[in-house]
């Protein structure tokens, strides 16, 4: 692992632990090893370091969720989509939770912001066909959007509560979703 990958890697650490304003930059140079000149060759500042990380984490989201087959039922399409985003966030408890910090916050840059957007363009197009073939209520798209983030973060926030979770649970989230969200 190289040193700028440390540094992101004790940060996000950090972050989730300590929360954003409680973690100085000189704490992540301590967990990271590393003094804070060489931090601040990688990131000017803690805003652009935290704007690193949920970059990094959209992108890594990015790769795991299933190409749509647009043969397929769009229900199918949603189950799928919504399953392996509820699943990344399962096995990446601490993404989740460095998410769930940042994710109104206003030091992600509208940049970054944009940038992260890129990852659910593929359920806005799939809403929209949804609606278009009046599978999916025609409500806004960011409502719907925002609905399915929601519940989302909601379970999230459940599961990791939890000490253990029945498997059929992110079935049923899904089923409890899409009756939300079909016409």
């Amino acid at each position: 692992m190289n040193k700028k990958e440390s540094i992101l890697r004790s940060a996000l650490a950090l972050l989730v632990e300590k929360g954003v304003h409680n973690t100085p930059m000189s704490a992540i140079a301590k967990n990271a090893g590393t003094g804070m000149g060489t931090i601040y060759n990688y990131f000017p500042n803690k805003e652009v370091l935290i704007n690193e990380i949920y970059a990094g984490i959209k992108e890594k989201e990015n790769t795991i969720f299933p190409e749509f087959d647009t043969a397929r039922p769009i229900k199918t399409q949603f189950e799928r989509y919504y399953t392996a985003m509820v699943e990344f966030f399962i096995e990446n408890a601490e993404f989740f939770k460095f998410m769930e910090q940042v994710q109104a916050s206003p030091i992600i840059t509208e940049e970054t912001r944009k940038k992260g957007l890129e990852t659910v363009a593929p359920v806005y197009d799939l809403l929209k066909r949804g609606k278009e073939e009046r599978i999916v209520k025609n409500l806004e798209t960011e409502e719907l959007i925002q609905f399915i983030g929601g519940s989302v973060f909601s379970y999230l926030r459940w599961y990791h509560s939890q000490g253990k979770v029945e498997t059929s649970s992110v079935q049923n989230q899904v089923r409890m979703v899409w009756d939300g969200i079909k016409e």
